[in-house]
């Protein structure tokens, strides 16, 4: 099975045929009183055929509305889209047929059971999957007959990736696919995504969770403010601080160090303070800790706290943004 399709020649048709998804400066404004929002402002993107891609950021970040705006439920207010080498607008009704969708949140029907929801949303495809099948790889065999009504959240849950799946997609949108769910479900949907991944189809996902990013996502690109600021598989991003670990203390009340002294300490690489908390990225914490340990007895101040930790994603994305992923903002998703 192709997972694209080529719109052009040459050069050019060589390179749509690797890619799931291309956008180039894609932009997606909201009129308000004061002036447009801005959701999306100038996004480029490239999904390879066959990878997991995470889209990360905070809500109001702007990744909701480009997820949505690849899956033609937005229409972008400029910018040039492809999806699986087609176009919205064009080949509307071949890019439904190859896409699997599950959005934040689905509403199915309180009174049908998970068998005839799944049967329902198979029959809007040419080809698909046997819906039993499906229910079986998401773990839903026993509730087959259930009525939707009477599952828990993460069972719902699963069942609106089965509704995604039994169309066989080539390319699988997944948006916040484990908020609010507990963490034996979130590790149930996980393995629920790898095994459509080992398919060698295509997956986006958009997630607040950093480690569900680390673990599923072969690249993530970080989006803030409605652009892409940073891109790469997680290793690599995380490479990017300069260290691969974080120690993180607090100290008892009293004049604070400043943080040009931190950062001249021994194997510290930055240096990032938040109201009495402290995070260095180091390269050697068995260096940096002591020399920590001296400067703050020098400057008669008593420690409260002290951790140590790798580096993660969300380190990196405080790096880059001065926010942390979880922030609220009003702005649309």
């Amino acid at each position: 099975m192709s997972l694209t399709g080529v719109t052009t020649e040459g050069a050019a048709g060589a390179a749509a045929a690797v890619l799931a998804v291309r956008c180039r400066a894609l932009t997606k404004h909201y009129p308000a009183k004061t002036g447009p929002v801005r959701a999306v402002d100038g996004l480029d993107l490239e999904i390879r055929a066959g990878e997991c891609f995470g889209l990360l950021g905070p809500n109001g970040a702007g990744k909701t509305t480009t997820i949505e705006i690849l899956e033609g439920l937005l229409a972008p207010t400029s910018g040039d889209v492809e999806v699986l080498g087609r176009r919205w607008g064009r080949h509307d009704d071949d890019l439904r047929q190859r896409l699997g969708i599950s959005l934040q949140e689905t509403r199915f029907p309180e009174k049908l059971t998970v068998f005839e929801v799944l049967s329902l949303f198979r029959s809007f495809y040419a080809r698909g999957q046997d819906p039993s099948e499906v229910v079986a790889s998401v773990g839903l065999t026993e509730k087959s007959s259930a009525w939707v009504g009477k599952l828990s959240g993460g069972q719902r849950q699963r069942l609106a990736v089965a509704c995604a799946l039994v169309g066989d997609p080539e390319l699988l949108f997944l948006d916040e696919p484990t908020t609010g769910l507990d963490p034996q479900s979130r590790r149930q949907l996980w393995e629920i995504v790898r095994a459509f991944g080992r398919l060698g189809r295509t997956i986006v996902i958009t997630t607040h969770y950093m480690d569900e990013a680390e673990r599923l996502c072969d690249r993530v690109a970080i989006v803030d403010r409605g652009r892409v600021i940073a891109l790469g598989s997680p290793a690599e991003l995380i490479a990017s601080m300069g260290g691969a670990h974080v120690v993180e203390f607090a100290c008892a009340p009293g004049a604070p160090l400043a943080p040009a002294d931190l950062a001249a300490l021994p194997a510290v690489q930055g240096v990032a303070a938040s109201g009495t908390e402290t995070a260095l990225t180091v390269s050697e914490p068995h260096v940096a800790i002591p020399a920590l340990l001296e400067l703050l007895h020098a400057h008669r101040l008593e420690l409260g706290r002290l951790t140590t930790r790798h580096v993660s994603l969300e380190d990196v994305f405080v790096h880059l943004t001065g926010r942390h992923l979880r922030d609220d903002d009003a702005s649309p998703a």
